[in-house]
Parts: structure tokens; sequence; C-alpha cells
């Protein structure tokens, strides 16, 4: 390996998953390559990459790396500093837990109560994941909407009784961190850790967050300023807020690419 490896994160704008990647990535400091692809078209170039065709995906020096907690994992591992991992085996044994659960249970089903308002707002949805792309490939990718809305419709689930699962949730996991967190400000002893990091990145799409990489952007549609406003005044959304404060630095020497 070389003393400056190439780094490049292959990731969808504004995604609460790949927000776990580029935290890390730039907690760390590393800085790295961000290529933004679009949902639907990046399957190809995904698929090439690692042989499936979730992202985000990290590639350094050549090596692929897919799915969020293997990336904070090898992170971790080539540079255990600032450490996410605790030192106590029972301490780590617990975050890593916890990590596990917001992967599983807390996560995807966020994204599929946020996004059962997106798919009903098709020009949101497309400034979210193609806000940053040409005028031409902003509207190409605008006409394409309705096939990637059929399949992100099937692959998340997205109807009742699923819905409303997916609400009582999000309100779940946001008591979670506010009854979990309330001893020491963080979910597993006294510092931040990688439980910390995951939770409020996944916790993200539910909350207003001003940092660029999780920004919602505007205007917004009046369902999703009433999207945000349900959970605004709950303790575990001003965690998340507190956590972004505390510990999200701005991008690291990261170049973000079309």
């Amino acid at each position: 390996m070389s003393d400056h490896p190439s780094r490049e994160l292959y990731m969808f704008r504004k995604s609460h998953f790949n927000e776990k990647a580029r935290w890390t990535l730039d907690l760390k400091a590393l800085p790295h390559r961000r290529i933004a692809l679009l949902p639907g078209p990046h399957a190809s170039t995904v698929k090439r990459l690692t042989g499936q065709t979730s992202v985000p995906v990290l590639v350094i020096d050549g090596q692929a790396f897919h799915d969020s907690s293997r990336i904070i994992d090898e992170l971790e591992r080539r540079h255990p500093e600032p450490a996410l991992y605790p030192a106590a085996a029972d301490e780590r044994a617990r975050a890593l837990e916890i990590q596990s659960h917001f992967d599983r249970e807390v996560g995807p089903k966020i994204r599929r109560a946020f996004f059962s308002i997106l798919i009903n707002e098709p020009r949101y949805l497309a400034s979210i994941f193609a806000g940053h792309r040409s005028a031409p490939v902003r509207a190409l990718y605008g006409a394409m909407l309705p096939l990637v809305r059929t399949k992100m419709v099937r692959e998340m689930e997205v109807h009742e009784p699923r819905i409303a699962e997916a609400y009582d949730a999000t309100e779940r996991a946001l008591e979670f961190v506010a009854e979990h967190s309330a001893a020491t400000g963080y979910l597993v002893g006294d510092r931040f850790t990688v439980a910390d990091l995951t939770a409020a990145a996944l916790l993200a799409p539910a909350v207003d967050i001003p940092h660029p990489d999780m920004l919602k952007p505007e205007p917004r549609p009046v369902a999703i300023e009433r999207w945000l406003a349900r959970w605004a005044e709950l303790p575990g959304a001003e965690w998340v807020r507190t956590m972004y404060r505390r510990h999200r630095p701005a991008a690291s020497s990261a170049s973000a690419m079309a």
C-alpha cells in the first residue's frame, strides 16, 4: 500500500447509509474523491466494481469495499485514530451491536417512511439525487423517474401497512437515542463511537440537518416540511443535531464528481 492511497467513494447524494461512509472519511481527515451516482443508472457501475448493486462503495488503491459498516471497519483498521471503536471489549461489542441494530432495523424503515413522501414529490426527489448535475441530465433523470419510482416502491416496500410500521420505527429510534444517551450524551460510554455516528447518520432523514452532505434542498414541499416538523421537538432529534454539531466535520479534501 502506498503512503498516500487513492480513495474513491461511489455514493448517492443525501443518502443516510452513504452518510456513514462520508462521515467516517471526514472524521478521520482522509482525502477522497466522491462519485455521486444516480439511483437506477448506478447499478451497472456498482456491479462492475463489486458484483452487487448497493452503495456506498469505497475503492482504495483499486480494492473495492461495499456496505457502510464494512467500509467503517476497513477504515478503522487502516486508520485507527480518531477511534470509532471503543478500546474496552464490552463497550466495543455494545457499540457494534447498536450499529448492527440501526443498520438492519432502523435505517431501512426510516428510508421507507421518508420515501413514502418523496415518491409523491418527483421534482424534489430529482433535486435530491440530481441537483448537482447539468440541466440536460436533470431533465433526462426526471423523465426516467416513473421507472425509478416503480423500482423504489417495490424494493423498499413502500406500501401499507409497512409505511405505518416505518413511522413507528422512526419514533422508537428517536426515543432510543434520547434514552440511551441521557447519562453521558453518548450511546456507549462517555465518548463518540461508531454507535453514535451510525444512529445520527441513519436518523438524519428525519431531522433538519444543516451540514451540506445531508442538507435537504430548498424550496421544500409542504409534505417535507410536515415530515420534519413531526419529529423536530423530540429529544432524539436534538441529540442528532448535537452529534452533527460536535462531531461532523466539513468534507475533508473531498471533491464530488458528476
